[in-house]
């Protein structure tokens, strides 16, 4: 699986022009599975989310998580996220999961979040055409990548 994490002060997620998600303080996830993916992954990229040291302790350092600062989450499907581009002018997506199954391994990632105590996690619409407004603090903004 592949998530791209900015740090927040404010995002949230809208579709048709509704908010169906919105958080302050936190983490936006874009996220998306992989062919080969399974919920051993979901729960391995939820739990390093949750935990990755990317908030200022009062020093201003790079030492709490997402837990420590009682942050929330907006969950994002991005299939996108498996692009692939190297080859002509047309992204190739043949290495992202099938719906069904991308579907179920977000929703898992999303449960992992809540079971492991994020404060509030928020998602988007699986599949929905989605408006995103983020506003990155710092800017920090983190790849992960379970195959990695």
């Amino acid at each position: 699986m592949r998530a791209l994490l900015q740090r927040v002060t404010h995002a949230c997620v809208s579709v048709d022009g509704q908010i169906i998600g919105q958080i302050t303080h936190g983490l936006v996830v874009l996220v998306a599975a992989g062919t080969d993916d399974t919920e051993v992954e979901a729960a391995r990229l939820a739990q390093k989310t949750a935990n990755l040291r990317i908030f200022n302790d009062p020093q201003g350092k790079f030492n709490r998580s997402l837990l420590d600062v009682n942050g929330s989450a907006l969950v994002v499907s991005q299939f996108t996220l498996f692009a692939d581009a190297r080859k002509g002018r047309r992204p190739n997506f043949t290495q992202a999961a099938a719906p069904e199954t991308a579907m179920h391994l977000i929703e898992h990632f999303t449960r992992q979040l809540q079971d492991m105590g994020v404060a509030n996690v928020h998602s988007g619409r699986f599949g929905a055409m989605m408006q995103v407004e983020i506003h990155n603090d710092g800017p920090v903004t983190i790849w992960l990548d379970t195959a990695d």
